[in-house]
């Protein structure tokens, strides 16, 4: 029997967004009519002009598909199960293309689809999305769409640079998640999101915390949790006709002071600064003002307004 190889290759395993998505390919048999197999390899190695041109080729000539697990899905299963549920996917769909192949090599030392009917036709192996050009070709494939879709999705959620960090955890990406807050693409079950996730938990509670106190004091609540590109407010409100920016802060105790000392003179002139971009040609004065909350109760501690 012929030799005819599936090669299975995944890309996004570890991003904070996105999907996790599988690549599989088998290639065609007369190689010498196709010389571009020849430059297949790791898409990790290629340029994306390069990825783009292969792409092309594998979607005219070769017999492929991609396996897609999203972020919600990932979080509900575990990155495991998810790994083996995005590689039964791209494995039906080239099943349903009725290609045969006699072996399946996967890039790694997991094997995907073990505890399966195919599991007997797998081969793991170490850097076979370079030695391997049927991998090569997945790894291509799963890489490209992958990296498209983000890309998109960067349109839908602008200010995460998803379009250049696809996803992974850049510097840019963690600031834009602190700012903007998560995206429903963001994986919640990944320790760095996670931890963003608790953290913005804590800062809607002492949000309201301090907005229900403003509004037992007369205060109209206008805005709460107030973002854009340039800054971030986190209550604005108005009382007797003047309009006030709050910068909420929490702290579990006071061993380190009090939580106004942590608005520091950087954060007040960001403050200031979003303030007077929504006031400006509005015929209203305004103040800035800070909230504090403490302990695992949240209580209120105090407001107060600070020089503008």
């Amino acid at each position: 029997m012929k030799r005819v190889i599936l090669g299975i290759d995944e890309v996004g395993r570890g991003p904070y967004a996105g999907p996790l998505v599988i690549g599989a390919c088998i290639l065609p048999e007369d190689r010498e009519n196709h010389p571009w197999i020849n430059e297949l390899n790791d898409s990790k190695k290629l340029s994306k002009k390069k990825r783009e041109e292969l792409y092309l080729k594998i979607s005219e000539n070769a017999t492929f598909a991609t396996g897609w697990v999203t972020a919600e899905e990932l979080d509900k299963i575990g990155i495991s199960k998810a790994l083996n549920l995005a590689t039964a996917r791209a494995v039906k769909k080239i099943q349903a293309q009725k290609v045969p192949f006699t072996e399946i090599i996967i890039d790694g030392i997991s094997n995907f689809l073990k505890n399966t009917p195919l599991e007997k036709y797998v081969t793991t192996m170490k850097k076979a999305d370079f030695y391997v050009k049927e991998v090569s070709a997945a790894s291509i494939v799963a890489k490209f769409e992958r990296d498209k879709y983000m890309v998109e999705l960067a349109q839908k959620y602008p200010g995460y640079d998803f379009e250049n960090n696809v996803g992974y955890g850049t510097a840019k990406h963690q600031a834009a998640m602190e700012k903007l807050g998560l995206t429903p693409e963001h994986r919640r079950s990944f320790a760095p999101v996670a931890k963003l996730k608790n953290t913005t938990k804590i800062g809607n509670k002492a949000e309201g915390v301090v907005a229900d106190f403003l509004e037992k004091s007369g205060h109209k609540i206008l805005e709460r949790n107030y973002k854009t590109k340039l800054f971030e407010i986190d209550i604005i409100s108005e009382k007797d006709g003047v309009v006030y920016f709050t910068e909420v802060k929490h702290r579990k105790n006071l061993n380190h002071g009090s939580p106004k000392m942590f608005v520091d003179k950087k954060k007040m002139e960001k403050m200031k600064l979003g303030a007077e971009c929504l006031m400006k040609n509005k015929n209203k004065s305004f103040r800035l003002a800070v909230g504090c909350t403490l302990g695992e109760d949240f209580k209120f501690l105090e407001w107060f307004p600070l020089d503008s």
